[in-house]
């Protein structure tokens, strides 16, 4: 089926079925983006850290798992969303892992693995979506991979420079 306009936004296929999943996978992908924002802001301790980041990783699991299906639907135009998905969910997994079971290492691997989850989750929504949005429509195709990096690469750097791992070993050690 041919392309779908809904409210001026482009969906590539009026497949009933993929209309059906881009409509769960839409809400569940401004899910991960607001706790995943809501888990960087606050502070990482038990609480709301710990709440929004579990919203995160259990959203951005499923936003994999609808855009899996997803590209599986359109795999010749829409392939390359695959290992961006599947990279954003293993390093969120990762970054879980580590965390809850506290891996000790001189880098923290929480803050790496959240990090890169959530630019490889932007960097897929930037490239399936950029060529329709304001600002971005005229940018080069190029900038869709590489401005999520170049904004999100220097912030997770920041963070393990500030050392937020310290808050977390400490109530490691007073446990």
């Amino acid at each position: 089926m041919g392309v779908l306009r809904i409210a001026g936004i482009e969906i590539p296929s009026g497949s009933p079925v993929f209309v059906a999943i881009v409509a769960i996978h839409v809400p569940i992908g401004l899910l991960a983006v607001v706790s995943g924002v809501g888990a960087m802001f606050t502070e990482k301790r038990r609480g709301a850290h710990t709440k929004c980041g579990s919203v995160y990783f259990w959203s951005l699991g499923a936003l994999f798992a609808t855009s899996t299906a997803l590209a599986a639907m359109r795999w010749s135009e829409d392939y390359h969303l695959f290992p961006l998905g599947a990279l954003a969910f293993a390093a969120a997994l990762i970054g879980r892992e580590t965390r809850r079971r506290r891996w000790a290492s001189a880098i923290d691997f929480h803050v790496v693995g959240m990090g890169v989850s959530y630019i490889a989750m932007l960097t897929a929504f930037y490239v399936d979506n950029g060529k329709n949005l304001p600002i971005w429509r005229n940018l080069p195709n190029l900038a869709y991979w590489l401005v999520p990096s170049a904004f999100g690469l220097p912030l997770i750097v920041r963070a393990l420079r500030r050392g937020p791992k310290i808050a977390i070993y400490a109530e490691r050690g007073a446990q």
